[in-house]
């Protein structure tokens, strides 16, 4: 999983797989789920991020190294 933020556009992306969608779904206005053409989910596209979700959270993270 890839986390991608735009913040010209305010959009976020969550790659959820390297496959290439060729379709959308859109759940809201601004909410969109990339699909390919089996059926399976390779993307989400929140537009207006930075009002939907506490953008600190989703984009930072910790690595725990032994």
């Amino acid at each position: 999983m890839k986390v991608h933020y735009d913040d010209a556009v305010d959009a976020l992306y969550i790659e959820l797989s390297e496959e290439t969608p060729d379709g959308a779904v859109e759940l809201s206005e601004g909410i969109n789920v990339d699909t390919t053409s089996a059926g399976r989910i390779a993307g989400i596209e929140i537009l207006g991020a930075s009002a939907r979700i506490d953008l600190k959270t989703i984009l930072s993270y910790s690595v725990d190294v032994d």
